[in-house]
């Protein structure tokens, strides 16, 4: 979700990956497992990463707060019941 979301920007701005790593102070190999998805990504980087791809905070922390619930529910049977609880759940907060 987030690290193909990312990769996407990243090509649609023409940056290559060891650009966006100078910009985070990170090494190019970080964004290639990020992009991939073998690596989370560090919630304190979507603030720069808003900016450098030119989208808003807020889109990329949704994009966060998924693969963060994916990862936790991903290997549950009962995932999608727990899913629709929580969001019945949130509906009424």
């Amino acid at each position: 979700m987030l690290g193909q979301k990312l990769k996407t920007l990243r090509e649609a701005k023409g940056l290559l990956q060891r650009q966006v790593a100078a910009a985070l102070e990170v090494d190019t190999a970080y964004i290639s497992k990020m992009e991939s998805s073998d690596k989370p990504v560090s919630k304190s980087y979507l603030p720069k990463l808003s900016t450098l791809y030119g989208v808003s905070e807020s889109e990329l922390q949704t994009l966060w707060l998924a693969n963060k619930v994916y990862e936790i529910l991903k290997d549950d049977d009962l995932a999608l019941k727990a899913v629709e609880i929580v969001q019945e759940s949130l509906k009424r907060k």
